[in-house]
């Protein structure tokens, strides 16, 4: 079968890359993308407005991640069946799990409504920084359902090798954002809701292009008539739920850093937290593009049970990985002022704080890639369990223990110091967890 060619190659660095790059580019532009988002509200509407945004996105993390479960869970259970030779069950698990995800989008929006406001109104903001975040989110909600649809649709299409075909549906979603910024900002005055309504309206590319892909038979995945397998949902569930942890936990996460930073040095530190968050979102989207592109892959080696190309798989990928890693920290580190600098200007407050930031919080590049693929292994490995112990410890446990004594002993910088002394810690979890499970799948 044509679109099964991928999985029966051979295990090279060259075949891997060349199913992994149209992902790798894919998150790459999509973190682009939301930086420019940024860039473009700091600089035409001001930094009170890129915090607003950093302050609203614990509730769009929460929102979402019921659905990132579900669609990293759910693309493992179904490419395992896949490789089981299960075709036509894994197709109505599909559907029934896309399903799934527009009813948890309906009622996830109307809970973002209903608690927006009283959220809000407890944190200590400005009246204007308030109204920022009240305006930003209830624009943004409009998009749930779609946006939902747009993280599954992204996995399920490259699990369906069409990699290049999800990044092009990123590329236009993005590039539509960017003009609709400029033209909502700039041209019409909208401010943030405008911000807003762009971001929107650029998600929902993927969402829109995914419908008629999967709704055509030609698909190697398509829809189907579902069939309610309760069982599925449970495995999918358990088997992502690691990624919705990493989802809630990074919004509780966020919401410390936001906190502390509000305690230490007011809403220029929130800003400053904003700016060190893109630029750390853009060099983890190569270690995340990375493992969702060989996810479906390492998926279909488990259910067809071929050890030695998982095992070559999983070695190829930890050079990579390796590789990956040098290249950001040195690039971030290099690039630190220039980097700030599009977002702010040197005489701003939010300048020297977000530069001490970047530079301190390049070190936890160094660690980041090897953590975000050991949990993305054990998913595609369908041990949601592990990769559910690894993600949390890595987004809370170790990460809240710093954020709690490093700022106490050391200010604004052990705020900073928390990121890299929590990714160290993941990183030794990540290795006792790689060592404990290698003879279990033969990797």
């Amino acid at each position: 079968m044509e679109n099964q060619n991928v999985y029966l190659k051979p295990v090279t660095l060259k075949n891997i890359l060349k199913f992994a790059i149209p992902t790798i580019a894919m998150t790459v532009f999509m973190s682009f993308y939301t930086m420019v988002d940024g860039l473009f509200v700091s600089n035409l509407i001001g930094t009170d407005a890129l915090s607003a945004i950093n302050l609203t996105a614990p509730i769009i993390q929460v929102i979402t991640a019921i659905s990132t479960m579900l669609a990293t869970g759910g693309s493992a259970v179904i490419m395992k069946k896949m490789g089981e030779q299960k075709s036509e069950e894994a197709k109505e698990d599909f559907t029934f799990l896309i399903l799934v995800n527009v009813f948890v989008g309906i009622i996830m929006c109307l809970l973002g409504y209903l608690t927006m406001t009283p959220i809000f109104s407890k944190m200590n903001l400005s009246l204007e920084v308030r109204g920022y975040c009240i305006e930003y989110l209830s624009y943004y909600l409009i998009f749930t359902v779609s946006i939902l649809l747009m993280n599954n649709f992204t996995l399920y299409m490259i699990a369906s090798e069409k990699a290049t075909l999800s990044f092009l549906c990123s590329v236009t979603g993005g590039i539509l954002n960017i003009i609709l910024d400029y033209i909502f900002i700039a041209g019409f005055d909208m401010g943030i809701r405008g911000a807003a309504i762009a971001t929107g309206l650029g998600y929902s590319v993927t969402a829109i292009v995914g419908f008629f892909i999967f709704y055509s038979k030609k698909s190697l995945l398509h829809f189907k008539k579902p069939v309610f397998r309760f069982q599925v949902l449970i495995h999918a569930a358990t088997n992502g739920c690691s990624e919705m942890a990493t989802a809630l936990v990074t919004g509780i996460i966020t919401m410390m850093f936001n906190w502390t930073m509000l305690h230490y040095v007011g809403e220029d530190g929130v800003a400053a937290v904003t700016i060190i968050m893109y630029v750390l979102m853009f060099a983890s989207s190569l270690y995340t593009g990375y493992s969702y592109g060989v996810a479906p892959i390492l998926s279909f080696y488990y259910g067809e049970q071929n050890h030695k190309k998982l095992e070559t798989l999983v070695k190829i990928s930890l050079k990579v990985i390796a590789f990956i890693s040098m290249i950001t920290v040195l690039s971030s580190l290099i690039l630190t002022r220039p980097l700030v600098s599009i977002f702010t200007r040197p005489d701003n407050p939010v300048y020297d704080l977000a530069v001490t930031g970047n530079q301190i919080c390049s070190m936890a590049l160094l660690f980041i890639g090897f953590n975000i693929f050991a949990s993305g292994m054990f998913t595609a490995l369908s041990n949601g369990v592990v990769s559910a112990i690894l993600a949390f410890s890595r987004s809370f446990v170790f990460m809240l223990i710093p954020m709690i004594i490093l700022p106490i002993l050391l200010g604004v910088n052990g705020v900073w110091l928390a990121t890299p002394v929590a990714e160290l810690m993941a990183f030794v979890l990540s290795i006792f967890m790689f060592v404990k499970y290698r003879k279990r799948y033969e990797y």
